[in-house]
């Protein structure tokens, strides 16, 4: 005798149970991470402001539970510190952890911008192109906002076009405070246009099929960070930790 189809009430009985067990509850607490991490990255939360979990559940209209397994991601980021007699304050930014960062990024992306230069079909160069076209009407209209956006895609790009779009993902789990550092560089007069130059020096060597070329001004490109970590954290003393400096 075949099975008795489940009856709409069962049904509507089971999406509740859904609704209101665990996975609801593991992707709140992604959404929460995702822009939390967001905010702290583009310094919209600036470090040391306090992380008030009661007052972000009650804003995304869930329990505390999501909210603090959120802020345990974030804070194995190094991105908060969460102090068990103080609170949750967002961290500041390492100088000690910054240029290992870069210099792995660089490595990295000079070997994926060779291989890109190799392999980039006519179709992906003009997509690099539309990208760096977001790039200078970004610049143009002073939405940093949008410029990195564009500027994230841009190096994303290169690595899917490479064949290797894994080893973005590594970098952007390597990169978290030098993202941090780079949004106190866009403000900087003419700075944006200065990233897109050099991003136009990648995009001429990929065209030019030279991937010697290309990957030399990528890693350029990439150094330029190295070069601005004392004159920013000048600039802007209270966003760095002050007890880690670099080697």
């Amino acid at each position: 005798m075949p099975a008795r189809a489940p009856k709409k009430s069962e049904l509507r009985r089971l999406a509740g149970q859904r609704r209101t067990g665990r996975p609801r509850t593991a992707t709140a607490a992604a959404r929460i991470y995702a822009e939390l991490r967001a905010e702290l990255v583009s310094l919209q939360r600036r470090p040391g402001d306090p992380i008030i979990e009661a007052e972000i559940a009650r804003s995304y209209g869930v329990s505390r539970t999501p909210v603090r397994e959120a802020i345990l991601r974030l804070s194995d980021e190094g991105l908060v510190e969460i102090f068990p007699q103080s609170g949750i304050f967002v961290s500041r930014i390492p100088l000690a952890a910054l240029p290992e960062a870069i210099i792995v990024r660089r490595s990295l992306e000079e070997t994926t911008t060779r291989m890109a230069t190799e392999r980039a079909s006519a179709s992906q160069i003009l997509g690099l192109h539309a990208i760096l076209e977001r790039q200078r009407e970004a610049d143009k209209a002073g939405d940093r906002e949008a410029f990195h956006q564009a500027d994230e895609a841009f190096h994303a790009a290169i690595a899917e076009i490479a064949g290797h779009p894994g080893i973005w993902k590594l970098i952007l789990q390597v990169k978290v405070h030098v993202d941090r550092f780079r949004w106190l560089t866009l403000p900087q007069r003419g700075r944006m246009a200065e990233v897109i130059a050099e991003h136009e020096a990648v995009m001429g060597a990929i065209e030019a099929r030279d991937p010697a070329a290309a990957g030399a001004a990528m890693t350029r490109h990439l150094e330029r960070l190295l070069a601005d970590i004392s004159a920013t954290q000048h600039n802007n003393p209270e966003f760095f930790d002050a007890q880690s400096q670099p080697p």
